[in-house]
């Protein structure tokens, strides 16, 4: 690779990282290409010899961004205890990951956002989801991913709930009703 194809490798990783970061922090639609530019101190014009158009690179940035999530959940993991419904919960329903939309789940941070979005963002979305509900499936144990599919949908959407709830006691609560009540459903099984 010669050095302008390297700098321009290194400026688009530049581009991705922020716009992850950006979308993570205040969601797809609030990316401007101008300020992303300003931001990397590159040119407006400069954005369209990395990417076709913007929703190219809210798509890029959506992979990198739930990619991140992942290995994000994965690295807090210790890797001397098996995985188990109840610690995977705790850690999902929890003060920290309400409070850190742009560290935590990009499925959680963004999955509003994304139903909304084009096709092309929508696809880069559904893997994940459906990888999320596989590893949820794993932990419980289950061969029919019914309850994984109810757990992953009760707690995307109490992670999104309470972060809107400016009630700190009752956003606590949805965190903790939807834990104890997904625990509760695992060891009924």
């Amino acid at each position: 690779m010669g050095h302008s194809q390297a700098d321009k490798a290194r400026s688009r990783e530049r581009i991705l990282n922020e716009a992850a970061t950006q979308i993570r922090d205040k969601g797809l639609d609030a990316l401007s290409i101008g300020g992303l530019m300003q931001q990397v101190k590159l040119t407006h014009g400069g954005f369209y010899g990395h990417f076709a158009s913007r929703s190219d690179l809210i798509a890029a940035a959506l992979e990198l961004a739930l990619h991140a999530g992942e290995a994000s959940a994965h690295a807090a993991r210790d890797p001397d205890k098996p995985g188990n419904i109840s610690t995977l919960v705790r850690s999902y329903l929890s003060r920290a990951h309400r409070d850190s939309p742009k560290s935590g789940c990009a499925i959680g941070a963004l999955i509003s956002d994304v139903g909304r979005a084009d096709a092309q963002c929508r696809a880069v979305m559904e893997p994940h989801i459906e990888s999320f509900i596989a590893k949820v499936a794993e932990t419980f144990g289950d061969d029919d991913d019914g309850n994984a599919i109810l757990a992953v949908s009760a707690m995307v959407g109490a992670l999104a709930i309470s972060r809107v709830l400016t009630d700190q006691k009752r956003s606590d609560a949805v965190l903790r009703t939807v834990r104890d009540s997904i625990i509760a459903m695992a060891s009924d099984e």
